[in-house]
């Protein structure tokens, strides 16, 4: 009759994108110019969050400070131009990309 290895209580699972963001079924990962960006639905905003706004016609990331939308370039949409911003989802992890693919492999 066998019996169940010691070892065995010392594994470890292995680590995935979606078990360290955790990645749920509404979920959706974009690629961005540095890596990835996990974005979840919006159930609620606050502060310092940073979102996934669509506005002109480009999505774009946007840092909700106050009652304004700051942007990537610094450029702040408030008042009535928040009328034509579509919030899109809530970032809750960016994944950057940790290698250079222009460099050789050595």
């Amino acid at each position: 009759m066998a019996f169940p290895s010691p070892a065995s209580d010392y594994t470890e699972r292995v680590l995935t994108p979606e078990a360290i963001c955790g990645i749920g079924i509404d979920s959706r990962i974009l690629e961005t110019g540095t890596g990835f960006a996990v974005i979840e639905p919006v159930s609620g905003k606050a502060d310092g969050d940073v979102l996934l706004i669509l506005c002109g016609g480009y999505t774009q990331f946007a840092k909700l400070m106050g009652g304004s939308l700051i942007t990537d370039e610094g450029e702040a949409i408030e008042g009535e131009a928040l009328e034509e911003v579509e919030v899109l989802g809530r970032v809750t992890f960016f994944i950057n990309q940790a290698t250079d693919d222009d460099s050789p492999v050595m």
